[in-house]
């Protein structure tokens, strides 16, 4: 693992900043040079250069000119390729993993989704990210490794959207819990293909969400033949 001459990784540069950009505390848009970043994290300026490659290389900021940094922008292109991202490979991955899930894999899940109703119960959104983000690659991981990786990268960049635009409270929090729910259902009864629909669906919602806030009146033609192709029993009225 790269160290600068103080013993601060790479990677542990990388880390703070990605957190930083997909919870929204370096704002999208925002454009900061290298000095000052360097500055904020407390961090020398050989591994900030190397965090940032990967950064640049993940889509999360862009290096300009003059050492700037403009953090990436929030866009209906970039929310509408995320979201038929997601649904396209997970519908193929749920396929792959529901079939071979145990016992202990469903009492995994029915934990996750009891920590995911107590945290938005309590409207945090902190500890909630952790449960969410482990309850939906419970349903893929039969796929492989690099599939549950990119999977989860696409989780991680959708949050930038849902942390903006799909606010959570104990009431607001009820409908996607209710998702949730029809998720692990579907997948305990063994039924593959309505376990595809109640994802799909989901993420359907929360894309029309972020898509319309967005852009006032959009209507995805993207989003709508994916589920065509991939899940037509989860197209909802956008």
């Amino acid at each position: 693992m790269e160290t600068n001459d103080h013993g601060t990784s790479v990677l542990s540069v990388h880390d703070a900043i990605r957190s930083a950009i997909l919870r929204g505390a370096l704002e999208p848009g925002r454009v900061v040079s290298q000095l000052q970043l360097a500055r904020e994290l407390g961090v020398g300026r050989t591994p900030l250069r190397e965090a940032l490659r990967l950064l640049q290389r993940e889509g999360l900021v862009t290096l300009e000119p003059n050492r700037r940094v403009r953090i990436a922008q929030l866009s209906v292109a970039d929310a509408e390729e995320i979201y038929t991202m997601r649904i396209t490979l997970e519908a193929v991955a749920i396929r792959l993993t529901i079939p071979n899930l145990t016992a202990e894999d469903f009492a995994e899940l029915e934990g996750l989704y009891a920590q995911m109703d107590y945290f938005t119960r309590l409207n945090d959104v902190e500890r909630l990210n952790a449960p969410h983000r482990a309850f939906h690659l419970g349903f893929v991981r039969g796929a492989g490794q690099r599939w549950v990786d990119l999977i989860g990268q696409l989780f991680d960049h959708a949050e930038r959207y849902r942390l903006r635009f799909v606010r959570i409270s104990p009431d607001g929090g009820a409908p996607r819990q209710a998702e949730h729910r029809a998720m692990l259902d579907a997948a305990l009864a063994g039924d593959v293909e309505r376990t595809v629909t109640c994802m799909a669906r989901h993420y359907a919602h929360t894309a029309t969400v972020v898509l319309s806030s967005l852009q006032p009146g959009y209507r995805s033609a993207r989003l709508a033949a994916v589920l065509d192709m991939v899940a037509p029993q989860a197209r909802i009225a956008q």
